[in-house]
């Protein structure tokens, strides 16, 4: 079943934010990850987000996911994207209901 990793934040440091992307793009297409959606203004209509960038990414199952998030490759770069923004990010089945 398809997984998605979803984090929704706000850049405080764009220039190492723009590194972060720099190094985390060729990392999506080696572990056969497909960018959904990718929106620096998106809108909240329920609840308190944390902000307006909305980044969805989606995978072949969960283990994908988290294979992709564990690499080597991708942990290499992930800090610089933490300490750009503030946030979150989650891993989510398309389909889960629950149990």
């Amino acid at each position: 079943m398809a997984a998605y990793f979803i984090a929704q934040y706000t850049v405080n440091d764009p220039d190492l934010y723009a590194e972060y992307s720099a190094g985390a793009g060729p990392t999506l297409a080696a572990h056969g990850a497909e960018l959904v959606a990718f929106d620096a203004a998106s809108e909240s209509i329920e609840g308190t987000s944390p902000g307006p960038q909305t980044v969805v990414i989606k995978f072949e199952n969960t283990e994908k996911a988290k294979a992709w998030y564990n690499s080597d490759d991708y942990q290499a770069v992930v800090g610089k994207r933490l300490a750009a923004t503030e946030g979150f990010s989650v891993i989510s089945q398309s389909m889960n209901p629950g149990g």
